[in-house]
């Protein structure tokens, strides 16, 4: 008589109730460790869409701009993932910086009332540096909190209101170079390493342990910074402040501050995990340049926009995006500047905006030959660039075009770049998450 593996660990299934490390009379036969809980499946994150894995054609499918020869077509195949249904919202992007500011503020107010603090573990041990204790609320009420928040304020002089120091606004956090780790793309692995000697893989994490620290708020400025003799003041006082802007895409915000809003997302979902007793998911990530072009095509290969088709606007002559059409006419497709996010329909994927709105960072390095060297097996071609680094290091890719952008770059397969520490005010983003399984 013969028995398959799920066969063996029903008919040991009485047997197996011993814990990891015991020895349970299980004849002989070998069933992988037992007692790991329930087969959890990953559950959906909210507000984001599940690609499945494929291939697809990688690159331009109609004219290419003065014969660049940037996008060269190529057939690639990718891993699932999950994509965020829109762009980063103000409002979304918004909950980072409240959370920034609330632990600086913290921070601040440990320094003289131990509550906010917690220095020592459940078994007396000293913690250093001390966690933030959340549990207390701080009474802004309290006159001695007041004086001590200050510190994140400009104080008022001249007649103008007190303010907050965006400047006081950093987010610090720790990521391991993977890249400088492993000595991908000849990128040497030790400081101390001679020109000669072979790079060592595996060896020297320590070395590739990487403290950041990213002032997180918008660059709001970016509205007049942008455009020279043009009168945009609403939108660099009032974009992302206020309510009625919060469902917009956020704008101003650097390739730097993408990253530092991808891990914060991270630690957020993976306190949540462990908390409730769940296996941790994939970390958030800006998507790859190959992710992000696969998402936009929606399944429709060899098209030149997510909707498909070669044209702009549909039979009733309504434009699909939100771009800048026939001659620096903004308005006339729906939008002057930005528009809430999701105003037109979505690709076949269900993504918003793939095209238009605001033009999105990767996490993909810009090389004009790059669809020469990368493999066909997750292509990308990615590295934080550190100081030292050649400056074409710096440069981040770009996809999807934006409200200011002509529809060339609304195309797929277009793509562009911009430097790693740049904000502008028609540059947004949005995170993607590998998919746990096939």
């Amino acid at each position: 008589m013969w028995f398959t593996k799920k066969k063996i660990k029903v008919a040991f299934g009485v047997l197996t109730v011993a814990i990891l490390g015991t020895s349970a009379d299980i004849g002989g036969e070998l069933i992988g460790v037992q007692g790991r809980g329930l087969k959890q499946r990953e559950i959906p994150p909210f507000g984001m869409v599940l690609i499945p894995q494929g291939s697809f054609n990688m690159g331009m499918n109609d004219q290419d701009a003065i014969f660049a020869m940037n996008a060269n077509t190529k057939t690639v195949s990718l891993d699932a993932f999950w994509i965020d249904q829109t762009e980063i919202t103000n409002n979304e992007y918004r909950q980072f910086v409240q959370y920034v500011y609330d632990s600086i503020s913290r921070r601040l107010l440990g320094e003289q009332f131990d509550e906010f603090l917690i220095v020592e573990d459940m078994m007396g041990n000293p913690i250093e540096p001390p966690l933030l204790n959340w549990e207390p609320k701080v009474d802004l009420r309290n006159s001695d909190y007041i004086d001590i928040l200050n510190a994140l304020y400009i104080p008022p002089s001249r007649g103008l209101e007190k303010r907050l120091n965006a400047g006081k606004l950093v987010y610090g956090y720790t990521w391991i170079d993977y890249n400088r780790l492993a000595g991908r793309g000849g990128i040497t692995t030790s400081s101390n390493q001679n020109q000669n000697d072979s790079i060592v893989i595996g060896n020297n994490l320590e070395d590739n342990i990487v403290e950041e620290s990213v002032p997180i708020y918008p660059d709001t400025m970016t509205w007049l910074r942008d455009f020279d003799f043009s009168y945009n003041e609403p939108f660099a006082f009032r974009y992302y402040t206020h309510p009625a802007y919060d469902d917009y895409p956020v704008v101003g915000v650097n390739w730097k501050q993408a990253k530092a809003f991808c891990h914060w997302r991270t630690q957020m979902m993976q306190e949540y995990s462990l908390k409730n007793k769940r296996f941790v998911p994939h970390e958030y990530r800006l998507p790859t340049e190959s992710e992000w072009e696969y998402a936009a095509r929606g399944g429709l290969d060899q098209q030149m926009y997510p909707w498909g088709g070669p044209y702009t606007y549909n039979k009733q002559g309504c434009y699909l995006a939100n771009f800048l059409p026939q001659r620096a006419r903004y308005g006339i497709d729906g939008g002057a500047r930005t528009l809430p996010v999701g105003s037109y329909q979505p690709n076949d994927y269900g993504l918003f905006d793939m095209a238009g709105n605001v033009a999105e960072w990767t996490g993909s390095t810009y090389d004009e030959q790059a669809y020469n060297f990368v493999n066909d097996m997750n292509p990308d071609y990615s590295y934080d660039a550190r100081e030292g680094d050649p400056l074409a290091m710096k440069r981040k890719t770009l996809k999807g075009g934006s409200w200011k952008d002509i529809a060339y770059f609304l195309q797929c397969g277009a793509r562009t770049f911009e430097y790693q520490d740049t904000s502008k005010s028609y540059i947004g983003f949005r995170c993607v998450r590998s998919y746990l399984g096939r």
